[in-house]
């Protein structure tokens, strides 16, 4: 009896509690603030490798993109835990994966930035890089970023 106790907090202690978010200002929820309609049919999310794929892509994409020189310093001071979160829901929405997206709408999300379009153009590396190393076919990759393309305009400031 005692092992099993034993073996249950061993188990506990062995999952990793998430950090917290940090708190934001009200606002709506809604799909449509994700910026993007869903795919039709599975065959999207299949090529993404299901909810577990366009996770890795998302953890991909927020390393490379923490590490990348040329735009790390847009991340400094963000809610990392609430990016990811939120990224992974719009893929996964867009993607046809099932999943609501309870982010804000791409203008207030990007708003007080100052992005540029070189720092839009090098996150598209990343995430190219990030869905490479998914082994996402390449018809597949160049679909999602036809979806995330018209981002840019509520994104990018200059």
């Amino acid at each position: 009896m005692i092992s099993i106790v034993l073996a249950a907090l061993l188990g506990l202690q062995a999952t990793p509690i998430p950090p917290p978010e940090d708190p934001v200002d009200p606002y709506t929820q809604s799909n449509a603030n994700a910026g993007a309609t869903p795919f039709a049919g599975p065959g999207m999310l299949r090529a993404f490798h299901g909810k577990a794929g366009i996770a890795r892509v998302v953890d991909e994409l927020v390393t490379r993109s923490i590490a990348d020189p040329r735009i790390s310093d847009i991340f400094k001071g963000q809610d990392m835990v609430r990016l990811r979160r939120t990224l992974k829901e719009q893929f996964c929405f867009i993607l046809n994966g099932g999943c609501d997206y309870t982010g804000r709408d791409m203008k207030a999300s990007h708003k007080d930035l100052g992005l540029q379009t070189a720092d839009f153009n090098a996150l598209v590396e990343n995430l190219q890089a990030a869905m490479r190393q998914e082994k996402v076919p390449f018809f597949a990759q160049n679909r999602l970023l036809a979806k995330l393309a018209p981002m840019k305009r509520d994104t990018v400031v200059r």
